[in-house]
C-alpha cells in the first residue's frame, strides 16, 4: 500500500473533499465534452484556412463536471485559448465509459494512483476506490490524518485531540471504500484508531461499511477488540483469525461476530494453545452457532455442543476440523449426534488416534464428497495400522457410499500399512480420486494392487505412491500395472511406483494385450527402477498412446541427501529423462505417420 502523505499532507490536501459526483454524471459530461473538442477542432482547420482573415472564434467552452458544494465564487471553466484542441488532446471514446475507466486504475501502480486522482473528477473517484480497496495495514488510515492529531506520552503514540467534524469527512470518504484489511502482528497503529473511535460522532460500524474481507494475524487485545467492533459489519463475507491470547473483552465481540456478520461465508480459526481454546471455545461456537450463510469453516474442536451447532449450519460446504486438541475434552460424554449433510469437502487433522476415533464414532453419517485425513504424529506400524483400520472402518459405516467421490491421506512424519485398511472404502462405488501423499509407505504386489482398486471402477485419479525404498518395500510390476488399467479404464492421473525391470511376458508390439488408456494426462513413476529407457519408453507409448512425457517435476525437492542414494537417484533421474526423449520421438513419429496417411487418402 502506498503512502498516501507526503511531509504530513495527504491525499486529501491534493482532492476536493467535496460530495462525489455520480459517474452517470461523469459519463453525459464527457461525452458532452468530447463533442464540444471535435468541433472546436473542426473550426480551428476552417480557420486556418482563411489565416489571412479576422476570423472570429465561436469556440463552445467545456462543461464543468457538476459539483454540490456551494461556493460563492463561480467555478472557472477552460476557454479555448488555454485547450489545446488537436486531435491528439481529444477524449478516446473509451473514456466515456466508467467501467472502463474503473479497470484501467486498477492497473495504476498504488504510487501513482494519489497523483492520478487528483488529475480531474473523472479520474478521482475510480482511482480513490482502487488505492483504499485493499489495505495491507490499516496504517495508511492514521497517515491520512493530521500529524499534530498525535504525540508522544511515556513512549507511546497518544490521541492530543479529537476530530472536527471537516477530517471525519475526509476520513469516512477513504474508510467507505476498504474492502479488505489485513492485519499482523502490529498493533500500535489500532490503539490509535480505536482512541479515534472513542469520539466518533456515528456508529463505529459505519467507519466499514463495505468491509468484505478481514486477516487479523494479532493478539485479540482490548485495543483489538474495539477495532473488531468497527470491523464486523454485515457486509463482511470473510475472517481469516489466528490469535496466540485473547482478552475477555475480544471474546466479548468475537462472540457477537453471528450478530454483527449476518453473511458470513468464510471462518478460518486455526487453534492454538489448550488453554486459549478451552477459554475461547464457547464464545466461538454461539457465534458459529448463529451463521446460517457460512459455507467454508476453519476450526478447532469446540468440543459436544459447539461440534453440535457445525452440524445444523444450512449452508456449511467445507469443514476443516483441527482434532488435534481433542484431549482437551477427555471425559467427554459418548453422545450421537445427527453427522454432516450435502458437504463437499471434510478435512480432519489428527495427532492422536484414540481421540480421532471417538469424533467419527459418534456421527450416525458423514455426507461428503471429499474426505481429507491429516497426521500429524508419529506413530509406530503396529499402531498405526490398528488405528487406521479401526479409522476406515468407521469411515467405510459411517459415509454415504453413493456420494464420496474423492479420499485423501497426508501424513508429515511417514506412516507404513499394506493395501488391506482401505477395504472398508470398496463400498463408495462411486470413488473417483484416491490420494496418498508421498510419505506413506505402502507395501503392495501385482494382486493386491489389483485388489485395492477392484472396488472402484470410476476412478480418474489414483496417487498410492512415489520415492518408496525400493529394496525394503514391496511394488508391483509391469503385469499389475495392465491389470490396473484394464479395472479402471478411466484414469486421467496415476502416481505409483513400480518395478520396470521385470519384461517377462511384455510384447513390446502390444505391452497391453489390447489394454491402453487413451486418456490419461499426468503419469509420475518417480524412483520406479528401470534397465532400458529405450524399452520403457516402447512399452508407455503401447500402454498411453497419447501420453507426452511422464511428469519429473516431483525430483527436484526430494532428491536423497545421502551421498550415495543421491548419485543413486541422479542415474535415474537421467533414465527418466531419456525416456521422455524417446516418447516425444515417437510422438513425431506418429504425427508424420498420420499426416502422411492423410495426404494420400
Amino acid at each position: 500500500m502506498a503512502d498516501v502523505s507526503d511531509d504530513g499532507g495527504s491525499v486529501a490536501d491534493q482532492i476536493d473533499d467535496s460530495e462525489e459526483t455520480s459517474p452517470d454524471e461523469l459519463n453525459a459530461v464527457a461525452r458532452e465534452n468530447v463533442q464540444r473538442v471535435e468541433r472546436n477542432r473542426r473550426r480551428a482547420e476552417r480557420r486556418a484556412d482563411v489565416a489571412d482573415l479576422a476570423a472570429i472564434s465561436d469556440d463552445e467552452s467545456l462543461i464543468g463536471t457538476p459539483s454540490r458544494t456551494t461556493s460563492s465564487a463561480p467555478s472557472t471553466l477552460e476557454t479555448p485559448s488555454s485547450v489545446d484542441s488537436s486531435p491528439s488532446l481529444a477524449m478516446h471514446p473509451a473514456l466515456q465509459n466508467f467501467d472502463i475507466i474503473c479497470a484501467i486504475c486498477l492497473y495504476v501502480h498504488d504510487e501513482s494512483l494519489p497523483a492520478l486522482a487528483s488529475t480531474c473528477r473523472i479520474f478521482e473517484r475510480p482511482a480513490l476506490d482502487a488505492l483504499w480497496r485493499n489495505l495491507q495495514s490499516v496504517e495508511p488510515l492514521v497517515k491520512c490524518l493530521p500529524s499534530d492529531l498525535f504525540g508522544t506520552e511515556r513512549g507511546r503514540m497518544v490521541l492530543l485531540k479529537p476530530l472536527d467534524t471537516r477530517t471525519w469527512g475526509i476520513l469516512y470518504k477513504y474508510t467507505s471504500r476498504v474492502h479488505s484489511i489485513t492485519q499482523s502482528d502490529s498493533l500500535t497503529v489500532i490503539e490509535l484508531l480505536s482512541s479515534l473511535m472513542l469520539s466518533c460522532p456515528s456508529a463505529p460500524a459505519s467507519l466499514f461499511p463495505n468491509l468484505r474481507q478481514l486477516t487479523w494475524h494479532a493478539d485479540g487485545t482490548h485495543c483489538a477488540a474495539e477495532f473488531l467492533r468497527m470491523a464486523f459489519v454485515p457486509t463482511l463475507l470473510s475472517l481469516d483469525m489466528q490469535i496466540s491470547s485473547a482478552s475477555s473483552f475480544f471474546l466479548s465481540v468475537l462472540s457477537s461476530l453471528g450478530t454483527l456478520c449476518p453473511h458470513l461465508q468464510v471462518l478460518i480459526m486455526p487453534s492454538a494453545t489448550n488453554g486459549l481454546l478451552r477459554k475461547a471455545s464457547p464464545f466461538v461456537a454461539q457465534s458459529i452457532s448463529q451463521l446460517n450463510c457460512l459455507k467454508t469453516l476453519y476450526v478447532w474442536d469446540l468440543g459436544n455442543q459447539g461440534n453440535e451447532h457445525l452440524m445444523q449450519l444450512p449452508a456449511l460446504q467445507v469443514l476443516v476440523l483441527d482434532l488435534q486438541t481433542s484431549s482437551a475434552w477427555k471425559g467427554r460424554s459418548r453422545l450421537q449426534f445427527p453427522g454432516f449433510h450435502n458437504l463437499n469437502y471434510l478435512v480432519l487433522f489428527i495427532d492422536n488416534f484414540n481421540y480421532a476415533l471417538d469424533f467419527p464414532r459418534s456421527l450416525q453419517v458423514i455426507d461428503s464428497k471429499n474426505i481429507g485425513i491429516y497426521f500429524t504424529a508419529a506413530h509406530s506400524f503396529r499402531s498405526s495400522y490398528t488405528a487406521l483400520s479401526q479409522l476406515f472402518t468407521i469411515l467405510g459405516e459411517k459415509c454415504d457410499h453413493n456420494n464420496l467421490i474423492s479420499f485423501s491421506l497426508f501424513d508429515s512424519t511417514g506412516v507404513s500399512t499394506n493395501p488391506d485398511v482401505f477395504k472398508p472404502l470398496h463400498a463408495c462405488h462411486n470413488l473417483t480420486q484416491l490420494l496418498v501423499e508421498r510419505s506413506w509407505r505402502i507395501s503392495m504386489a501385482d494382486e493386491e494392487l489389483c485388489q485395492l482398486v477392484r472396488g472402484w471402477p470410476k476412478l480418474q485419479v489414483l496417487d498410492i505412491s512415489r520415492f518408496v525404498a525400493v529394496r525394503a518395500t514391496t511394488i508391483p510390476t509391469l503385469h499389475g500395472l495392465i491389470s490396473l488399467l484394464q479395472l479402471c479404464p478411466a484414469l486421467t492421473s496415476l502416481t505409483l511406483v513400480i518395478d520396470i525391470t521385470k519384461l517377462d511376458g511384455i510384447d513390446f508390439k502390444s505391452p497391453g494385450g489390447g489394454i491402453c488408456n487413451n486418456h490419461l494426462e499426468k503419469l509420475v513413476l518417480s524412483n520406479s527402477p528401470m534397465k532400458s529407457p529405450l524399452n520403457v519408453a516402447l512399452i508407455l507409448s503401447g500402454l498411453f498412446p497419447n501420453l507426452l512425457k511422464v511428469d519429473l517435476d516431483c525430483w527436484d525437492p526430494l532428491v536423497p541427501k545421502i551421498p550415495m542414494s543421491r548419485v543413486r537417484s541422479e542415474k535415474q533421474l537421467e533414465q527418466w529423462k531419456a525416456v521422455n526423449l524417446f516418447l516425444h520421438s515417437f510422438h513425431v513419429v506418429r504425427e508424420r505417420c498420420t499426416e502422411s496417411m492423410s495426404s494420400d487418402s
